[in-house]
C-alpha cells in the first residue's frame, strides 16, 4: 500500500497511433473503475475493431495499483501487454484500461519491433490524456446520541467536512469521507467527545 494519499486518473478517453512497416497500432486509453467495466469496454473495442489482428491490453485499478493485468492477445509473450502496462506505470496512472489494436501490414516486426510499437502507441495515448489528481479518502460511520450533535458538527466544520449521508433520530449516524492524511487528527478530536463511536468502513 502506498504511503501517498493522492493518485492520478485520466479525465476521459484518449487515443494514440503508431505506424511501422504497414502495420498500424491504434491505442485507446479508457478510464475504468471495476473489472466488470473493463470487460464491457473490451467487448465494445473488439466489436468496433473486429477486423484487427490483435487487441492487446493492460489495465490497472485502485489507488495502490495492486490490481492489474496485461494481455498479449496472440503476440509473442511479453511483446505487447507488458510494454503497455509499463507505460501506465511510467505515467503513474490508475483506474485505466489501455488497449492497443494492431492491423497487420504483412511484414513481421520481430519481438523488439513489437515492444517498440506497443510501447510507443500506448505512450501516445497517455500523452494526449487529461490527467486528474484524486485524493485517497477513508470513509467512517460516526454514531452518537442527539445531545452530542453540536459537538460532532463543530468538529466537521473545523475539518471542513460534509457528511455523505445522515440519519438523525434518538441515536444519530453520519457517514463521512476524509482525506487519508487528515484522518489521524479527525479521529483524535472525536476520541475526546465521550459517547461518540467511530467505525471505519472503507478506503476509496
Amino acid at each position: 500500500m502506498t504511503n501517498k494519499d493522492t493518485y492520478n486518473i485520466i479525465g476521459g478517453p484518449s487515443e494514440g497511433l503508431y505506424k511501422e512497416k504497414g502495420s498500424k497500432f491504434i491505442a485507446l486509453a479508457i478510464p475504468v473503475f471495476s473489472e466488470e467495466e473493463i470487460k464491457e469496454n473490451l467487448i465494445q473495442v473488439k466489436k468496433k475493431y473486429f477486423d484487427a489482428r490483435h487487441h492487446c491490453y493492460a489495465w490497472v485499478l485502485g489507488p495502490d495499483k495492486q490490481s492489474f493485468r496485461a494481455n498479449d492477445d496472440g503476440e509473442p509473450s511479453g511483446s505487447a501487454g507488458k510494454p503497455i502496462l509499463n507505460q501506465i506505470y511510467s505515467a503513474d496512472i490508475t483506474n485505466i484500461l489501455l488497449v492497443v489494436i494492431r492491423y497487420f501490414g504483412g511484414i513481421k516486426l520481430g519481438v523488439s519491433g513489437l515492444v517498440t510499437a506497443y510501447k510507443t502507441a500506448a505512450r501516445d495515448a497517455l500523452a494526449s490524456a487529461t490527467v486528474i489528481e484524486r485524493t485517497v479518502n477513508e470513509v467512517y460511520l460516526i454514531s452518537f446520541t442527539y445531545p452530542l450533535m453540536n459537538e460532532v458538527m463543530r468538529v466537521l466544520r473545523e475539518e471542513n467536512l460534509q457528511p455523505a449521508s445522515t440519519r438523525f433520530e434518538l441515536s444519530c449516524e453520519l457517514e463521512i469521507s476524509c482525506r487519508k492524511s487528515q484522518t489521524g487528527r479527525l479521529l483524535e478530536k472525536f476520541d475526546k467527545i465521550y459517547g461518540v463511536k467511530v467505525k471505519y468502513l472503507k478506503t476509496v
